[in-house]
Order: structure tokens, then sequence, then C-alpha cells
């Protein structure tokens, strides 16, 4: 995905934020929008937005998972699964 290509200065973004806002929904690339010629903002369609923040959300939880594995921070899989179906008939009962 190439940005220069979806640059925009925010006085176009002022002009036309009716059609930007449309083409996001059928073109799922941000536009990055200049103030004086600098990058100072990315508009981006919201399901894209959201699959991002899954995606990062995702990448944290293996970071950690990583981080605790170098930490030898680690159960077996069947101590695991007993503590969970413990848990699980301790809220049932």
């Amino acid at each position: 995905m190439k940005l220069s290509e979806q640059v925009k200065p925010i006085s176009y973004l002022k002009a036309h934020a009716p059609e930007i806002i449309r083409t996001l929904k059928d073109n799922p690339r941000p536009v990055v929008i200049t103030l004086h010629g600098e990058a100072k903002a990315i508009l981006q369609d919201v399901g894209q937005y959201e699959e991002t923040q899954e995606t990062l959300a995702l990448l944290k939880m293996l970071a950690l998972t990583n981080r605790q594995v170098e930490e030898g921070k680690l159960r077996p899989a069947s101590e695991s699964f007993a503590r969970i179906r413990k848990h699980l008939a301790d809220n049932q009962s």
C-alpha cells in the first residue's frame, strides 16, 4: 500500500469531506491529511480501524506470552486445564 497516493491537504478534506468518507467505505486504504505540507493525521474507515486494533491486541498478547516464556513462567498444559476445570466447577457450585 502506497500512502503517498492517498495524501490530501486539510483544505481538500474541508472541501470534500463527504466524498472522502464515502470513498473510505469502498477503498479501505487510509488517507493521510497534511497541514502546511506535513503529515498530521490519518483518516481511516471504522472497520479498518477496528481490525487494526484487534491485530495490535493480538500482537501484544503474543509479545507478553513470548516474554513469559523467556522468563520461564510456564506451566504444563495439563496443569493449566486442571486449574480451569476446577475454576469452572467452583463457579457452578
